[in-house]
């Protein structure tokens, strides 16, 4: 597991996933062949770009508080397919799928570097970010039970 220093060091590798995602969904939304699917996914970039803007306002001195609330699972990710992310063509759900777990892998690894901290300020960190990553994959399953399962 990747080692921290500090919470600055925390914060530049969040700062740098909430790019990678940003950077994820643009590439997904070049590979959506419907304008609105396209338009989902490059909604999604935007958020994960004011996600990198939120922390690095938090690196610069904001104050930022855990929030108590549990997000719900719906666990629809747990019971599908990969999907082969190289097609340059992938349907609305295939990409909903991927979507889903990357944001499961993202709380994972929050969830796990939460445990793994040695001061209550990271944990508090890392806990708004594993927070925020669920609020993610349970828009994705929400969209996903909408749009793909209901019209099985």
């Amino acid at each position: 597991m990747k080692e921290f220093n500090s919470l600055e060091d925390i914060l530049d590798f969040a700062i740098n996933e909430e790019q990678l995602a940003a950077d994820f969904y643009t590439e997904l939304a070049g590979k959506m062949k419907h304008q609105e699917m396209k338009n989902t996914f490059e909604q999604y970039a935007l958020e994960e770009l004011g996600h990198r803007a939120k922390l690095e306002a938090i690196k610069n001195g904001k104050k930022y508080k855990v929030s108590e609330a549990k997000i719900a699972d719906l666990k629809i990710a747990d019971y599908l397919l990969d999907v082969d992310v190289d097609k340059t063509n992938i349907t609305y759900q295939e990409a909903l799928i991927l979507a889903m777990k990357k944001e499961k892998i993202a709380f994972r690894l929050y969830n796990d570097l939460a445990s793994a901290a040695i001061d209550e300020p990271s944990k508090k960190l890392f806990l708004m970010l594993a927070q925020e990553e669920a609020k993610h994959k349970l828009r994705f399953e929400v969209e996903y039970d909408s749009n793909i399962l209901t019209e099985n």
